[in-house]
């Protein structure tokens, strides 16, 4: 059952007679990047009586409590606001979220990534917030432009990225001390990354592979596409061709012949992403691929020493990823107060420190500075070190994916299981994959 939770102060009642949105026009910005969160008296943006917000998230305990002290922290400051919080693991979060779409009932705020952001957007269900970043309500200028621009659907902002992550390899230094092999490096390039493979599943004596199967994640092919100086979408068409997707296929058919990535089963079995089925962590690989902020959550899963490097292929490769965002339900009574929160959970450094680098780092650079130079967790740290290294090398920014995209990833993934499980050629599943995936992306 989802953790669910009573309203964090007293309950507020709606207020039926009009909506907030009139009432936050001229009200100033709540502690963004440039405030500490200290000491400012801030008027609240409910004027009409008590309002009470619904929220819901995905994440665990932590992120829970990290989260519910910041909307306290917020209710403090407002005390007219009050919030009604629903959270849950990522399992099963979005099933929940399209059932609440399909009755009308979506949460007034709730967090979305980008796998389903274009999604929602095209169905009208997020709201548009372009109007109050606009007019400074929610205060974007302290974010980097292109996590910005990676919350925007037909140049609309419709998420305000809740943090900003990298994809990463994450790796067993204490394993790869063991057998005295070299650890991988940021932006080493593809094929030597499968040589290192090899060569720890050889140092290991075949106990141990060198790496994952990333055949079937969408994110490793698509900085892998972006190396190649190609797109993983051109507007609401795939952005690449069937002979990109076939090298990598291939590409990965080589590792696994040279044993440079474990058994089918394995593989399959750790698809999902989910942190405690990564192989890196249940011991079958010396590494894994996740998103940069997960690295402290891996780390929990096992007793030896891991550490994070950037994903193969250059830098450039990489763009300012949200992790996550805030997003607004279009049918909210509260526009405005929605979009005041946002603002508070994004832009105040007091929030930042208490959030710290649960979503990953914080989006507004000021906040980032002021929680990074506090932190005292390693692991940590290390997150932060390497979003400080591909900080000032990342690319332009694409669109969020659009509409189709969660197929399009299934797709992917099932096209990858059957090559690796001998159903299929590669060549046959790439012809496959491409007549279903442009055909889920025009419905």
């Amino acid at each position: 059952m989802s953790p669910a939770h009573p309203p964090l102060s007293r309950p507020g009642v709606d207020p039926a007679r009009r909506r907030l949105l009139g009432a936050l026009l001229g009200l100033p910005v709540l502690a963004t990047g440039g405030l500490s969160g200290c000491g400012v008296e801030e008027e609240s943006p409910a004027q009409d009586g008590p309002v009470e917000l619904s929220v819901f998230w995905y994440g665990g305990t932590k992120r829970a409590e990290a989260t519910e002290r910041a909307l306290r922290l917020y209710s403090a400051r407002n005390p007219l606001v009050t919030f009604r919080i629903t959270w849950q693991g990522q399992g099963g979060y979005y099933d929940r979220l399209a059932t609440q779409a399909a009755g009308g009932n979506v949460p007034d705020l709730f967090q979305i990534d980008d796998s389903m952001l274009g999604e929602y957007a095209q169905r009208g269900i997020v709201l548009d917030l372009g109007g109050y970043a606009e007019d400074g309500r929610i205060n974007l200028n302290t974010l980097p432009p292109g996590l910005v621009d990676y919350g925007k659907i037909d140049d609309r902002i419709y998420g305000v990225p809740a943090a900003q992550t990298h994809a990463s390899v994450v790796f067993n230094r204490a394993l790869l001390r063991r057998l005295r092999v070299p650890e991988p490096t940021t932006s080493m390039t593809w094929a030597d990354y499968l040589s290192w493979a090899a060569r720890v599943t050889r140092a290991s004596g075949g106990r141990v592979a060198g790496s994952m199967d990333p055949s079937g994640d969408h994110r490793a092919l698509w900085l892998w596409l972006r190396g190649l100086g190609t797109k993983f979408y051109q507007g609401r068409q795939l952005g690449f061709g069937s002979a990109a997707l076939l090298d990598w296929f291939e590409f990965w058919e080589r590792a696994r012949s040279q044993r440079a990535t474990p058994a089918a089963a394995l593989v399959d079995r750790a698809d999902s992403g989910e942190p405690a089925r990564q192989l890196v962590v249940t011991g079958h690989t010396a590494a894994s691929f996740a998103w940069s902020h997960q690295f402290p959550e891996l780390q929990r899963y096992t007793e030896d020493e891991l550490a994070l490097v950037g994903f193969p292929g250059p830098r450039a490769a990489q763009w300012d990823r949200a992790s996550m965002y805030w997003a607004g339900f279009q049918g909210t009574r509260h526009p405005g107060v929605v979009a005041n929160v946002i603002n508070f959970l994004t832009g105040n450094v007091e929030v930042g420190r208490l959030l710290s680098l649960e979503r990953g780092l914080p989006a507004s650079l000021t906040v980032r500075q002021a929680v990074v130079q506090t932190l005292d967790d390693p692991l940590a740290e290390q997150v932060a070190t390497l979003g400080e290294a591909l900080h000032q090398q990342v690319g332009p920014a694409p669109a969020p994916p659009p509409k189709g995209h969660g197929e399009v990833r299934d797709l992917l993934t099932e096209a990858a299981r059957s090559i690796r499980a001998g159903r299929s050629g590669a060549r046959a599943a790439t012809t496959q994959f491409m007549a279903r995936a442009q055909a889920a992306l025009a419905r």
